[in-house]
């Protein structure tokens, strides 16, 4: 029996990251520099790798990149202000605030404070709102490379039947919008979907975002699937693993992406290539 086709996140990435290159030094010329600036409040460990990735992954692209980091203490005021200054700031492009924010701050809010031009993450309202009703702007960054993927395999979304299991904003709605777009028939199931396994295996393309190890197993997968693994969990042994039992599934898909090394070398590549949008869209038109 052949397994799966494995989508490899990496060399996806990588070629991204070259025509990403290649557009920024012809910015460059035009005397612009794709500026990101980086918000981290807090001590949180996960974070802080998250966020050295997005500053390393700008360096080697040709972005200016400022990272400000903050006391857990900091006031929702205070970051609010930080927000607003970089909003009014020329060689900023793009804003990210990293998320998780310690309790005492409001993240929606802060993320609505974010300039819509400069809401890279895509979280913004206005970027949801644009997503929504098919108009330009930011996508998310993770359903974006989970889009990119399908691309770069020639698949052909119109007609299939999508299912994404999981419905955060950062990942599951936008995924949704995202396929329906393309023409695919989608369904939604999250925690409180009845027999999900039923609804899976009708699933021509499976994207599963929910954060719970090995919850796609081989038997809820329709042979020659589409497979997409967005989840990070830590297994027993504290190796990194998705929310797909990879090992079973790969024997029934037709395609699979791996965890580490698929959806997450994405999410940042997706990143660059939105702030390289912004500033892009900054150039003086003639």
């Amino acid at each position: 029996m052949t397994s799966a086709q494995v989508i490899d996140g990496v060399a996806l990435s990588k070629q991204l990251r070259q025509q990403t290159r290649e557009r920024v030094q012809t910015l460059k010329k035009q005397g612009i520099t794709p500026g990101l600036a980086v918000i981290l409040v807090g001590e949180n460990q996960a974070s802080q790798v998250y966020v050295r990735n997005k500053i390393k992954a700008c360096e080697d692209t040709g972005f200016y990149s400022i990272l400000e980091q903050y006391p857990a203490t900091l006031s929702e005021f205070e970051l609010l202000q930080r927000v607003q200054a970089l909003n009014l700031d020329a060689s900023i492009h793009g804003i990210l605030v990293q998320l998780p924010l310690p309790e005492h701050i409001d993240a929606q809010k802060v993320i609505e404070a974010i300039s819509p031009a400069k809401d890279v993450d895509g979280f913004h309202v206005a970027s949801a709102g644009a997503l929504m009703v098919g108009q330009p702007g930011f996508w998310p960054c993770t359903p974006y490379g989970c889009m990119k993927m399908l691309e770069s395999i020639g698949y052909t979304l119109r007609g299939k039947h999508a299912v994404v299991i999981g419905r955060s904003n950062i990942v599951g709605k936008p995924m949704a919008l995202m396929l329906l777009q393309q023409h695919a028939t989608v369904t939604i199931c999250h925690s409180a979907t009845a027999d999900l396994g039923q609804i899976t295996r009708q699933a021509d393309v499976l994207i599963a975002a929910v954060g719970k190890q090995n919850l796609v197993t081989a038997d809820m997968v329709k042979p020659g699937a589409v497979v997409i693994d967005v989840g990070m969990n830590r297994n027993a042994e504290g190796k990194l693993c998705g929310d797909v039992d990879y090992e079973g599934v790969k024997q029934v898909a037709g395609w699979i992406t791996p965890v580490p090394g698929g959806v997450g070398p994405m999410t940042i590549t997706m990143l660059l290539m939105n702030t390289l949008e912004a500033a892009e869209h900054a150039l003086p038109h003639a």
